[in-house]
């Protein structure tokens, strides 16, 4: 069996006189129903799978038809939502965009949104249009460094928003004259389905209704609040406009042809690979000093991030969406280094866990700043435009 990671190798390596480039985990992946099972992947708009070929070997005299199950960006959300789930025991930095005072938001949104959860990360319009004690977050001295923050300036990331320097970001909502800001991921994974046996296939069916209902009358009703509908056309809703009875939910709704969805696929094999590369790394720096201790111990800090942030998602069964239940059955970690390549393992949740609180002791003892780590999450208010955005969208319906 392959030896576990230590973490002296991931430091070495992360150095600017180190010629190492990586690491690469292979993972073959098994539906829940078991080889060959169908396996829904991600539907894109225009009701489409991610198409693609892939090489599978390079002895392979043509390229194999791929879906991809799910792909990079999707995949570092899952990975976030992960450390999200955990920041508890990790310690990693947060914080926590309150919409608590907004009272009357359905059910169905969050009540409050995660620095895990942002969209664009560290470079955010949600972190941008928030408040924190009272003042403008972008105008605190936090903030202005937090949105000034490069990967050559990367400071406040380490210390505040860790998962920017390895999934990236782009700073693209400040203004033409603002920072600009871009930084490459140093993580990359997706999950790939090969040889898929029909993509054609869609799910008809039909949407029952134990009375079978059925009218040709136009119905009346509020398509923001369907609670209160009426039959033929009046004037007795307050914002009716004519409507079907199917979509009050009432009636046999029969799906088939273009109106049925996509179907699950059947594929000869279901892989992921997950990379994590050295040189995307060592244009992170802390300090301009060659082969500084501080610039590897961030370095090497991310990368502990990345593999217990692998492990929590992915080191057993996992759920991408509905029909697509994954489980792990075998995984092969592969050091890249600079002459030979050598097989490493990960270990448990709990190792890598030890992995990381080694690199965060480490950082610490060559003067990394951490102030966000081990600390309860920042909350934040949404600023007035940004909560009257959210009126605006979601008003408060009234009896």
């Amino acid at each position: 069996m392959a030896d576990p990671i230590r973490f002296e190798k991931v430091l070495q390596g992360c150095r600017d006189d180190a010629f190492d480039s990586g690491i690469q985990i292979d993972s073959e992946l098994m539906p829940l129903g078991g080889q060959g099972a169908l396996v829904k992947p991600a539907i894109y708009e225009g009701e489409e799978y991610q198409h693609d070929r892939r090489w599978a070997s390079s002895e392979d005299k043509e390229a194999t038809e791929v879906i991809v199950i799910d792909n990079v960006p999707s995949q570092a959300n899952r990975l976030e939502e992960a450390l999200r789930l955990h920041r508890e025991s990790t310690g990693l930095p947060e914080f926590v965009l309150d919409f608590s005072d907004i009272t009357h938001l359905p059910s169905h949104l969050p009540r409050s949104l995660s620095s895990f959860q942002f969209p664009h990360r560290n470079a955010d319009a949600y972190l941008r249009d928030s408040v924190l004690n009272g003042t403008d977050f972008i105008k605190t001295d936090l903030g202005i460094s937090i949105f000034e923050a490069t990967a050559q300036n990367c400071a406040p990331l380490i210390a505040w928003f860790p998962q920017s320097l390895l999934y990236g970001f782009w700073q693209s909502h400040l203004g033409k004259k603002k920072s600009n800001s871009k930084h490459a991921r140093a993580w990359v994974s997706e999950i790939i389905g090969w040889q898929p046996a029909t993509t054609e296939t869609r799910m008809s069916g039909l949407k029952g209704d134990p009375l079978n209902l059925n009218t040709d009358d136009v119905i009346t009703s509020n398509p923001n609040d369907r609670t209160r509908w009426e039959i033929g056309k009046t004037r007795e809703i307050e914002g009716g406009k004519p409507d079907k009875l199917s979509e009050m939910g009432h009636g046999q709704v029969p799906f088939t042809g273009d109106d049925a969805s996509l179907a699950a696929i059947s594929f000869t094999r279901i892989s992921q690979r997950a990379t994590i590369s050295f040189a995307q790394l060592r244009r992170i720096r802390i300090d301009d000093q060659f082969s500084s201790d501080r610039n590897a111990a961030c370095r090497a800090l991310l990368v502990a991030l990345g593999l217990h942030a692998h492990q929590l998602a992915f080191g057993h069964g996992f759920s991408l969406r509905s029909g697509a239940d994954l489980r792990p059955r075998s995984t092969r970690t592969t050091w890249l280094g600079s002459d030979i390549d050598s097989e490493i393992s990960l270990g448990s949740i709990e190792y890598t866990l030890d992995l990381l609180e080694s690199a965060k002791d480490y950082a610490k003892s060559v003067d990394v700043t951490l102030d966000g780590w081990d600390q309860k999450p920042k909350i934040l208010k949404p600023k007035k435009n940004l909560e009257s955005a959210i009126l605006a969208t979601w008003p408060q319906v009234t009896d």
